[in-house]
């Protein structure tokens, strides 16, 4: 028997991927204390056969179980930076990221921007504007804050700055992203 109190589930990106997985693991009777995004608190410890269903169901609904430990900090990493861009309603915080990281996970932030580039091809900053630019398409998408609101929002310092980097990652200016209404988003478990 093997135990696992927590299970480390990759591409949980928003809160319906958390209500699909809770409702899987359920129907397979996992004794679940407590869900977030990417991760499973469980209140018993499961067995290679349960953990082998649990690794089914989560593949047939587009998830993974993480099992090794450098996979889980690099998950850890995304899912930190994706709850910050895409699921804070809170004012942006002008901190520097690589602290912030750190401190929530735990290691030295230079092991893991090098576990991370090696793993992902790209740095955590590179990663953290990927995400910034999902959501400001998002934002322009919904047409309801101005260009000055979402810079804002976003953590930018200036419109200019977010500008700059939104037509160097699509090619395009916010503007004329919205005026296109390109809706050219991606999947979050895709950027």
């Amino acid at each position: 028997m093997q135990k696992h109190t927590v299970l480390y589930i990759k591409n949980m990106v928003c809160n319906r991927c958390i209500k699909v997985v809770n409702d899987e693991l359920i129907k397979i009777n996992i004794d679940i204390k407590d869900i977030e995004l990417g991760k499973v608190y469980l209140n018993t410890p499961v067995t290679d056969e349960t953990l082998e269903k649990i690794k089914h169901i989560l593949s047939d609904n587009g998830f993974e179980l993480i099992t090794d430990k450098k996979s889980i900090l690099i998950d850890r990493i995304k899912t930190l930076i994706v709850e910050k861009v895409h699921h804070s309603d809170d004012a942006p915080e002008y901190i520097n990221s690589s602290l912030y990281i750190s401190k929530e996970i735990g290691y030295d932030y230079s092991y893991l921007s090098k576990l991370f580039s090696s793993a992902e091809g790209i740095t955590i900053e590179k990663f953290i504007i990927l995400q910034k630019i999902e959501k400001a398409k998002e934002l322009l998408t919904y047409n309801q804050l101005s260009l000055n609101e979402i810079s804002y929002k976003l953590g930018y310092s200036s419109v200019q700055h977010l500008s700059g980097q939104f037509k160097k990652i699509t090619g395009q200016s916010p503007s004329l992203f919205r005026k296109n209404n390109s809706n050219n988003r991606k999947p979050l478990d895709k950027v």
